[in-house]
């Protein structure tokens, strides 16, 4: 089989499913700001002017393709030596399916973004270099950069690409609907149990609906994690390739019926699958918590302004759940191995500078995602920002509380949409009484588990 054909197979394994992040805004895949689009056309070459040309494929769309393109432009004029041309491609969707096309040719970039759900088929790919080649001939210290994010993309002891923009969920929730149902404002739910008695509390009081859960496939990820419980089997594919999805154990079935309950008693509302969708209602006080990720936060506190004060708290868990934490969503940068050393070379100067101090401030600022690098909370630009969204302070201790397992790294398959599909399948079957939690997450683990099996021969 020739290594074309090959990697075309890799890639119908993963995107079989085309929309598997398209449901919703924030997190693994879909992030604010990540929307569809064109690409522009794109000329590659070695050089331009005298400088090296580095290209770098993204999927930031909307506000953050100007925040990108920014970036691009302060590494261009920091220095003469190496020119990056920064292109959109659309969604990661899109963009996985570019690659696909453009992988082993001329036309495929020097960078490129993706997903962290896709981080298997670019190891099985063999078509990129792992950022720990260029970290350890540079003496680059990793310790500047938050363990928990790049625990993500470690596998084996090496980082394989370097984290870009970096997302977790957190509980958003109505400041002034919980002090008008007699609850604490400044106390938000931090179990299942406390989050559905607010919820009911909430409803009771005829002022709005206690809560909205999009249903999204990440969501059920993250309940997983924050009860320290492996989603796929192998250490959640990290200590060997995974061949069974656990998305029917315990957690997934408590998760599910304590969902589907508060469906039942009227203190949550099915608006389906949309974030945006749950985002709206919230935002026009019809409920009073939803989930969603950090990256959401600016868009929601800006709504929400002199209509009610937005509140933020920790995703919630079982009270009997110990440990955990959440898993990092959003994508990375990946380097391709079909170019000329000295152009991966100029490539990794890039990414370091992305990743200096100033830069994270930047974006992080202007976008909600996570600075990478820890000294980004020192600059004054931070410090302001955070004065100004205090919001943000439950995402960033959010992320330092988690103790990082195989649960939290996350899990790692080669057919992550499709599986995040199913596992959204299920959710509806439950929610519209179709089937009870356990046999819904029967169904769809059998059916992940068949299409991982599938997707390892290819790679075997």
């Amino acid at each position: 089989m020739n290594k074309k054909r090959w990697i075309g197979l890799l890639l119908a394994a993963m995107l079989l499913v085309a929309t598997a992040c398209s449901g919703g805004g924030g997190g693994a895949g879909n992030a604010g700001g990540e929307s569809g689009g064109q690409g522009e056309a794109q000329s590659n070459g070695s050089s331009s002017g005298g400088a090296t040309k580095v290209v770098f494929w993204h999927a930031m769309g909307g506000a953050n393709t100007k925040v990108v393109d920014q970036m691009v432009a302060n590494f261009n004029a920091s220095q003469d030596k190496i020119r990056v041309e920064a292109i959109f491609q659309g969604t990661y969707d899109d963009l996985l399916s570019k690659l696909k096309t453009a992988m082993g040719t001329k036309e495929a970039p020097h960078i490129v973004q993706v997903y962290e759900i896709g981080s298997r088929f670019m190891i099985d790919s063999k078509l990129i270099t792992p950022m720990q080649t260029f970290i350890d001939a540079d003496n680059y210290d990793l310790t500047q950069l938050e363990p928990n994010i790049i625990g993500y993309y470690t596998f084996e002891g090496q980082l394989y690409s370097m984290p870009f923009n970096t997302s977790n969920p957190i509980l958003y929730y109505n400041k002034d609907l919980f002090q008008a149902a007699g609850l604490d404002p400044e106390k938000p739910p931090r179990t299942y149990e406390e989050l559905q008695q607010a919820a009911d509390t909430i409803t009771k009081s005829g002022k709005a609906t206690g809560a909205n859960f999009a249903i999204y496939g990440w969501f059920m990820e993250q309940f997983f994690a924050n009860q320290g419980a492996d989603y796929v089997n192998n250490g959640n594919g990290r200590e060997a390739l995974a061949t069974e999805s656990l998305v029917n154990s315990e957690a997934g079935v408590k998760t599910l019926t304590w969902w589907k309950n508060m469906i039942d008693s009227k203190a949550m509302i099915n608006l389906g699958r949309k974030t945006d969708d749950s985002k709206k209602a919230f935002s026009a006080g019809q409920v009073a918590m939803i989930l969603d990720s950090t990256a959401a936060l600016k868009g929601l506190v800006d709504n929400a302004e002199g209509k009610f004060e937005v509140g933020t708290g920790f995703l919630p868990k079982p009270a009997d759940a110990s440990g955990g934490g959440v898993i990092v969503g959003g994508a990375s940068l990946w380097m391709m191995n079909d170019r000329p050393e000295a152009e991966q070379k100029a490539a990794w100067e890039f990414v370091k500078f992305v990743t200096s101090p100033q830069e994270q401030a930047y974006w992080h600022i202007n976008t909600g995602y996570f600075p990478i690098t820890k000294k980004a909370y020192d600059e004054q630009s931070v410090k302001d920002n955070m004065a100004k969204f205090p919001q943000f302070q439950t995402a960033v201790d959010q992320l330092h509380q988690t103790e990082l397992s195989t649960a939290t790294q996350g899990a790692v398959m080669g057919v992550f949409p499709e599986a995040r599909q199913l596992v959204e399948g299920a959710i509806e079957e439950v929610l519209n009484n179709q089937k009870s939690p356990q046999d819904a997450l029967d169904g769809a683990a059998k059916e992940i588990t068949s299409k991982i099996q599938q997707y390892n021969k290819t790679v075997q």
